[in-house]
């Protein structure tokens, strides 16, 4: 009998281990930037010698982590040629409920944001999705975008915070991340 239970006990922690590791990962996709792509001019900067249309891509994401409350999204070049890289976008409150965001969602105005949404300060100052705009001539930069499933619905943030002070709160109160890349240079 004793054998038994322990084999019983063994086949359920084998199979919880085998639903575990089939368990869908949390995840960050779009369908204007594929991943390992490289960005279009939809995505480019407008200014500065390059003559994008400054939208943000579309962003989808699924399986976020028991417990999320908000999420946050941030795109960071780290190949720009300043200490800590370039940050293009910071955004944050995202409601649990929101799993995705169109197109041109990043806005001056954040007009495609949901509710109660903040767009954070940019490497450039702006609170807006910054296109990219590496220097003429440099190798391809790499964009990350992250997202981040949050264990709170509000974070402790300022709006005018740093974008380094606004990546750093949202790493803290992380529950887990999802990050793509795509790469652009001129």
């Amino acid at each position: 009998m004793r054998n038994l239970v322990s084999s019983l006990l063994c086949s359920a922690a084998f199979g919880l281990s085998l639903a575990a590791a089939h368990a869908a990962e949390f995840s960050v996709t779009s369908t204007d930037v594929p991943a390992g792509s490289k960005l279009g001019q939809k995505q480019v900067a407008y200014g500065d010698g390059c003559r994008g249309q400054n939208l943000s891509p579309d962003l989808g994401w699924q399986n976020a982590p028991a417990g999320t409350k908000s999420f946050a999204v941030v795109v960071h070049d780290p190949d720009a040629p300043m200490q800590g890289g370039w940050w293009h976008w910071v955004v944050y409150n995202l409601p649990a409920s929101v799993s995705s965001l169109k197109s041109g969602a990043g806005d001056y105005q954040g007009n495609g944001l949901p509710p109660g949404a903040v767009q954070g300060k940019t490497s450039a100052g702006s609170q807006y999705w910054g296109g990219a705009c590496p220097p003429a001539g440099d190798k391809p930069h790499r964009y990350n975008f992250t997202i981040y499933a949050l264990k709170v619905e509000q974070l402790a943030a300022k709006p005018d915070d740093s974008p380094e002070r606004l990546s750093k709160a949202i790493a803290q109160q992380a529950l887990a991340s999802a990050t793509f890349t795509a790469t652009y240079a001129r």
